[in-house]
């Protein structure tokens, strides 16, 4: 280095300066090319704004290649002057989108910095940093590739912009151009469509609605899945011109009570909340631009005629389910082998605007009621009781941590005595389910409907032994995936509603390919567990205490298991059956969570839909039984102890049943018969809990159950039924 320098010194000074000039105008010359083929090229100029690659529509097709919905890929846009959008839509979309947007010039330094510090402090992408100015650019000149060549171009194109252009044209360019889902392209398309008028009669409260839409127009439409999604979007609208000083308080709350109408749906649609339920896993995997204008070609799961099927089954039942205050109904039908959804109904009328007919119901959280209780018996065969494992049915109130003491009581308003867990189950008796699950914890009930399928039992300080009753929320597609963990005998398939996707181009983005045989799924639960939990529910013979033995849940002589659920406060009533080929899952109930009446025992409301729905899909198929696994044997067992019976002749012996166990949990010891126990002289039945007095002792047959109680098969029992066999 001392070397060169010392040449340098001695060297020609203008000689010294050519060679200087010469090196930097190489060096510019190299970055100039550089930049040119790399970022320049293929840069438009800010007179083509507007003008991009002509979208082509995405098609989504049922099973058999029945088209159900177009999204067209032609742009619905009229461009209207900045004078005729009103100053509150203006305001909203920059209040919402670029509150310095007539302060700061091409790029917002300070709000790229605080969307940064907010996506640090989240470790999320939650909020983005470009200006309008970026946003121009980017949906009107350039690509839907997110790389950095990209972005420089969008930061350039954008600076060329704001030089020729005022701010309020550059407003009135975005307002004019800016996607507000589906077909609308800008603001006076946008009007048209959501609402059926101009956009220069919106309302502050319409203003705010479709100032709200252009950041994710699919999430936030009011013809999407989650149409409350929106109106909590407007609502954040609102709050921010109010922030910003564009309107007072008052206007404010004024507009948030408004009531928004919208306008109906144009296009024809077939399953509607598939259709958008699939459009939503579209965006999600491929971004909205290119599902809306991208040319996709969707095939899914949807069987169409079975979808209409059932959706004139449930709607034809709803209409003449006044009597039992009910609004509205839902139901779901998918395959358990493959988890492909076949039918998937969200409403009795998509269209019903009086009643939200477009909200899906089959994505909404709701109470489950009784219908939980299988998985909660199939964690306590986990844990090494069976199907005979005695319950007693009686009062019984349970220690509540820091709430007053649970007390729950059954449908019918009666105590059973001692019950098995297969009649506890079969007749959906509460007490029981109770113990059951105070025995087995609520962590392994969670943990076992969790693996199941079930993601939304995510509180359990807040859910307590209710949970076997219901008191944890779930979605039907929840319900299903883990219903056909018992259909598939153990193992857990998950949902899927789409089987192919390919581009304009015709190649294939994605493709599903069913597991041939439902053990290719993840195993979550032993064959055992599902086998007795399956074949218990679909014991008619169990079942007839409460339901009758010819009820709605019986499909003729076709094995189907099945269970019903009904929440204490009757504002949900379910019915779940499946065979190895299908689940279906319904539900009946009132959008605004408003109760039914004259709902009992979960035989009239869903139970009759779910009838005609699975006697449509086992119409002319065989009978599939129930496979038994090789771990699981038959023994006859005592039908109330769950004992081995005595000898013939034996004193008391206990009337005897036959019943499933898994290997290794099946009784070994021998009923005692009749034993001394003191009971009451007055009652002649076991005495209180403390009580020491006025008894007497004398011979009984006494059963006790898991969680410690007692109770006298032989003592007077006027209310309990005695246990039988089963037919």
């Amino acid at each position: 280095m001392s070397h060169i320098k010392k040449i340098l010194r001695h060297a020609n000074p203008l000689r010294h300066r050519k060679i200087l000039a010469a090196s930097i105008i190489v060096l510019v010359a190299a970055f100039v090319v550089f930049l040119y083929f790399f970022v320049l090229r293929d840069i438009p100029t800010s007179a083509t704004i507007g003008r991009k690659s002509f979208p082509q529509s995405t098609k989504i097709y049922d099973r058999n290649g029945k088209l159900l919905y177009t999204i067209y890929g032609n742009k619905n846009q009229s461009f209207v002057s900045f004078s005729e959008i009103p100053q509150n839509l203006k305001n909203a979309t920059i209040a919402i989108e670029d509150k310095d947007f007539y302060k700061h010039g091409a790029v917002d330094l300070r709000g790229i910095a605080r969307a940064l510090l907010a996506n640090i402090m989240s470790q999320e992408i939650t909020q983005g940093g470009s200006t309008i100015t970026q946003q121009l650019v980017k949906n009107s000149l350039l690509t839907f590739d997110q790389t950095i060549q990209r972005k420089v171009k969008e930061i350039i194109l954008a600076f060329i912009v704001e030089s020729t252009h005022s701010k309020d044209q550059i407003l009135e360019l975005y307002l004019n151009q800016v996607s507000y889902g589906g077909t609308a392209y800008g603001v006076e398309a946008a009007s048209e469509v959501y609402f059926d008028k101009p956009v220069s009669e919106l309302s502050l409260a319409e203003s705010a609605y479709l100032a709200a839409l252009p950041e994710a127009p699919s999430l936030y439409s009011p013809f999407g899945s989650h149409p409350e999604s929106g109106k909590d979007r407007q609502e954040e609208v609102l709050s921010r011109m109010q922030e910003q000083g564009y309107i007072t308080s008052e206007q404010e709350e004024q507009a948030k009570k408004q009531k928004l109408v919208f306008s109906e749906i144009r296009d024809k649609i077939l399953a509607p909340h598939f259709v958008f339920y699939v459009k939503d896993l579209l965006v999600q995997k491929y971004g909205l631009e290119r599902v809306e204008e991208g040319g996709l070609n969707v095939t899914t799961t949807l069987d169409l005629e079975l979808q209409d099927y059932a959706q004139a089954s449930l709607s034809a039942n709803i209409e003449n389910s006044g009597q039992y205050g009910i609004s509205n109904g839902a139901a779901l039908v998918t395959e358990p082998a493959t988890g492909e959804i076949l039918a998937m109904i969200g409403s009795k009328d998509y269209f019903d605007t009086d009643n939200d007919g477009n909200v899906n119901v089959t994505l909404a959280h709701r109470q489950p009621g009784s219908s939980i209780k299988p998985i909660n018996y199939a964690t306590g065969l986990a844990k090494g009781y069976t199907a005979a494992t005695p319950f007693v049915d009686e009062r019984t109130c349970f220690d509540n941590i820091n709430q007053p003491d649970y007390c729950p009581a059954n449908y019918d308003g009666k105590f059973h005595g001692v019950q098995q867990m297969r009649p506890s189950l079969a007749n959906s008796f509460n007490i029981p389910a109770v113990k059951m699950l105070k025995v087995n914890g609520l962590d392994a009930m969670i943990a076992t409907a969790s693996a199941m399928g079930i993601t939304t039992f995510t509180e359990p300080e807040r859910y307590g032994l209710s949970l076997s009753l219901g008191g944890g929320e779930v979605t039907m597609l929840n319900m299903a995936e883990a219903f056909g963990v018992f259909a598939n005998g153990g193992y857990k398939v998950p949902l899927h509603a789409i089987l192919k996707v390919t581009d304009a181009k015709g190649k294939t983005l994605e493709q599903y390919t069913p597991p041939s045989n439902p053990i290719f799924g993840q195993k979550v639960m032993d064959p055992a567990i599902a086998f007795i939990i399956s074949h218990i529910l679909q014991d008619n013979g169990a079942r007839s205490y409460a339901f009758g033995s010819n009820s709605v849940l019986r499909i003729g002589n076709y094995p189907v298991s099945v269970k019903t659920g009904t929440t204490n406060d009757y504002r949900d009533n379910w019915t779940i059956g499946y065979t190895p080929s299908y689940v279906a899952v319904v539900w009946v109930g009132n959008n605004d969570n408003t109760p039914m009446s004259g709902i009992v025992s979960g035989v009239t409301g869903a139970a009759p839909i779910w009838n005609d729905i699975m006697t449509h899909l086992v119409e002319n198929k065989p009978p599939v039984a129930l496979k038994q696994p090789s771990n699981v044997v038959g023994l006859t067992v005592c039908a109330d102890s769950g004992l081995l019976p005595p000898p013939d002749g034996t004193p008391g012996r206990c009337p005897t049943k036959y019943e499933y166990f898994m290997t290794g949990t099946q009784p070994k010891q021998v009923d005692p018969g009749m034993t001394k126990v003191f009971v009451d002289k007055d009652t002649q039945d076991l005495p209180a809990k403390g009580k020491t007095d006025n008894l007497e002792e004398k011979e009984h047959r006494v059963i006790t159950d898991p969680t410690g109680d007692r109770y006298c098969v032989t003592c007077p029992h006027p209310s309990a039924p005695t246990p039988t066999p089963n037919p």
